[in-house]
């Protein structure tokens, strides 16, 4: 039988098991989403808490920091709803997008 590993042992230990930034930097696609995103993601800068977790997760790298928030670059967002699946403070919204 194959075991098969809990969640547990994917949680950090210690400080030096978080990770500091993002598999790329934002700024990093050099190509434009096509216009095919149904939604996308808004941020209440009076609710973020600069946790950055959305930053840290956005599989496309188009989350930046921003003095202590973040900020979205939609030309390359796909609308995934990552970020906004995992920003604790509820502070991302999915809305729908204005073609």
């Amino acid at each position: 039988m194959i075991k098969t590993p809990s969640l547990r042992e994917h949680i950090p230990k210690t400080f030096a098991d978080i990770p500091e930034t993002t598999a790329y930097e934002a700024g990093y696609l050099v190509t434009k989403n096509a216009g095919w995103r149904n939604v996308r993601p808004v941020i209440d800068k009076d609710k973020c808490i600069g946790c950055l977790q959305c930053y840290l997760y956005c599989p496309e790298g188009v989350i930046a920091k921003d003095g202590g928030k973040v900020k979205i670059d939609y030309d390359f967002c796909k609308g995934c709803g990552i970020c906004k699946k995992m920003c604790k403070p509820d502070a991302i919204r999915m809305e729908a997008e204005k073609h």
